[in-house]
């Protein structure tokens, strides 16, 4: 009977598995990036006669878009190191074909420098007939590079909408003059503070509450004080949004109930009895209540 094959190895007990050192080294803690990522070959990261100022330099070229700044003087902004470090960084570069500066002539006349960042400069130098050995030799000095091209103005961004203005109190009897007084303590807001310039939008949407106030036995004064007083020295971005805030959360209550007062007794004038002469109140002429008595007992 034929034996049977022996099973496979599994896990760390195979032969030919190789395992790992148990002394100190590098170890990768990586995470796969799915946005905002630039992929740079070994032959850079790993390159045995650049710097690593130069390598970092290089990688960070590959790294910016199209049209960004890459003269000495922006770089150097940028980094730490100097125009003298930056400049040595880029002829190295430069030497082993990672960087081209191309000359330009633009519409207008004007000649440009154009840099370009290689990311495989031994692709770069098949497809123009060159090699890398015909690159430039590092000088010793630093020279200044010429003024590379404008970047690109950036598009406008589109600006986020405004949120609306919080909602505010409505008066009971909206009457125009009523509104039309609103309307009027809004706008000489300004004159206590020039940043309450409001635009006609946010008036109209603020004159029903400042009504709803003036409804209640506000004076205008107080109104005025309530809405002014204690403003922020700064960051008053959205005054009239502030303005609906205080109308709202300062509301004061209604006045009290008070009882209609009684009518004043009506005071009849003074006339002259045609009878006797003597003076009586009495709403037309005529005769007294005494002359009145006698002619109808007479009668």
């Amino acid at each position: 009977m034929r034996p049977h094959a022996p099973s496979r190895t599994a896990g760390d007990k195979h032969p030919n598995r190789r395992r790992p050192r148990t002394g100190g080294g590098l170890v990768h803690d990586n995470t796969r990036h799915t946005t905002r990522f630039t992929v740079i070959g070994n032959h850079l990261a790993q390159h045995s006669e650049l710097s690593l100022l130069a390598i970092g330099l290089g990688v960070h070229l590959q790294s910016l878009p199209r049209g960004a700044r890459a003269d000495i003087k922006s770089l150097a902004a940028r980094f730490p190191e100097g125009t003298t470090r930056i400049a040595a960084a880029l002829r190295e570069l430069e030497a082993h074909g990672y960087l081209r500066r191309v000359r330009e002539r633009v519409p207008g006349g004007r000649i440009v420098t154009r840099t370009v960042s290689c990311n495989q400069p031994a692709a770069a130098a098949t497809a123009t007939g060159t090699g890398t050995a015909a690159a430039v030799a590092v000088p010793r000095e630093p020279e200044p590079m010429p003024e590379p091209m404008p970047a690109p103005m950036p598009e406008p961004q589109q600006r986020a909408p405004h949120q609306p203005l919080p909602a505010v109190p409505r008066p009971a009897y909206p009457a125009p003059a009523l509104l039309r007084a609103a309307a009027d303590l809004l706008a000489g807001l300004r004159r206590h503070d020039p940043r309450l310039l409001l635009s006609a939008c946010d008036t109209a949407h603020l004159a029903p509450g400042v009504a709803a106030w003036l409804e209640r036995d506000v004076t205008a004064a107080a109104v005025r004080h309530a809405l002014t007083a204690g403003l922020p020295a700064e960051g008053l971005r959205r005054p009239a949004a502030l303005l609906a805030h205080r109308l709202s959360a300062q509301l004061p209550p209604p006045p009290p109930f008070r009882p209609p007062a009684a009518p004043p007794p009506v005071r009849l004038p003074l006339q002259t009895c045609d009878g006797c002469e003597r003076a009586f109140r009495a709403p037309s002429p005529g005769r007294c209540r005494d002359c009145r008595t006698d002619q109808e007992e007479a009668a």
